[in-house]
């Protein structure tokens, strides 16, 4: 009897959230966090709910601009080393952005690991603009390269951080926008005082923040003014800005 060969595993795309625009002029993937090894298979039902709701209320908000959202649901559940197989499924999902929908620009929008993957991944070029959520980043090691940043170039990119994280520290999400900094004027970070990793003492702020930059990114509508004066303001002061609670209340709906 002949043995079967094993399927090989593939990154896919999930159903666009809500009802898919008739003209799609920007796109955001959302990256679901990881296990630093693993090879095994993500649940997709999993996957889907951590970044649920952030996709929700940005078709809610963007689809009359034409936003298409789609969960990128990776290969196997771990970065695994120098493989970063999150982060090229995330560039795989950009190249299937492109080629489902043409010439847009793209936002990869990560929480966690996921995060990670956004960051690595933003130098694809159809990818405008970053955002990452409670990103988990490796410790700095002098044996090993430090994560990169030069692909970030020319990218918008917006990093959001609970100071009482426990899973991912917040610290280095800082040092590394500073590097992020260095060579793109176009990074700010905002720091959610006294929230954890899931963000859920101040959700509504955090969704809030990451709808107001995502249409500013995609569809050039203006920024609040905290994200201005956090896009301008030098380090630190940029990369420590404060989200007040209650942001979000006064906006543009």
């Amino acid at each position: 009897m002949a043995q079967q060969a094993t399927p090989v595993r593939t990154a896919r795309l999930g159903r666009a959230f809500g009802p898919e625009p008739t003209a799609v002029s920007g796109v955001v993937l959302l990256l679901p966090g990881g296990e630093t090894v693993s090879a095994r298979r993500p649940s997709p039902l999993l996957a889907a709910a951590s970044v649920r709701g952030l996709g929700r209320r940005l078709v809610r908000t963007g689809r009359t601009e034409g936003l298409a959202a789609h969960v990128v649901h990776y290969r196997c559940r771990g970065w695994n080393g120098s493989e970063a197989q999150l982060a090229r499924d995330a560039s795989w999902a950009a190249d299937e952005a492109v080629r489902r929908y043409g010439d847009v620009p793209v936002c990869l929008a990560g929480i966690d690991m996921g995060g990670r993957a956004a960051l690595h991944a933003g130098g694809h070029e159809a990818v405008n603009s970053v955002l990452a959520i409670a990103p988990w980043l490796p410790e700095d090691d002098m044996a090993a390269s430090p994560e990169p940043v030069k692909q970030l170039v020319g990218r918008r990119v917006l990093i959001v951080h609970g100071t009482n994280d426990e899973r991912t520290d917040p610290e280095l999400s800082f040092r590394y926008a500073a590097r992020v900094k260095k060579v793109n004027r176009d990074v700010c970070r905002f720091e959610v005082h006294s929230d954890r990793h899931g963000l859920r003492q101040h959700r509504d702020e955090v969704l809030a923040l990451a709808v107001d930059f995502v249409m500013g990114v995609l569809f050039g509508r203006g920024f609040s003014r905290p994200v201005q004066d956090a896009l301008a303001a030098p380090p630190p002061l940029g990369l420590r800005m404060p989200l007040a609670a209650g942001f979000g209340r006064s906006l543009r709906r």
